[in-house]
């Protein structure tokens, strides 16, 4: 892969994950970083679902865009519970 392209990836991960981060509800407790990568995630398998199934280009990125929603919904669930769950040592 060329420097474009990883560049390109990026862009698309990030654009994905600020999607995803705007249909779930309420405020997500998730940086940059993890949006990048839900962004990826959701980006390269909803992009190889639409492939296999040779669906059009604005279902594919519809599909992107749920795949990011679950993706952060599940991150930030994660990261809020594990934040709660941790006991104080004095």
């Amino acid at each position: 892969m060329h420097a474009d392209g990883i560049f390109s990836a990026i862009v698309v991960g990030l654009v994905l994950g600020a999607l995803g981060r705007l249909v779930v509800p309420g405020r997500q407790a998730i940086g940059v970083v993890a949006t990048l990568l839900v962004g990826l995630a959701a980006g390269f398998l909803g992009g190889w679902i639409g492939y296999q199934a040779d669906w059009s280009f604005v279902v594919t990125l519809i599909v992107q865009v749920v795949l990011a929603a679950v993706f952060v919904g599940f991150v930030a669930g994660g990261m809020r519970s594990g934040s709660n769950n941790r006991r104080r040592v004095r």
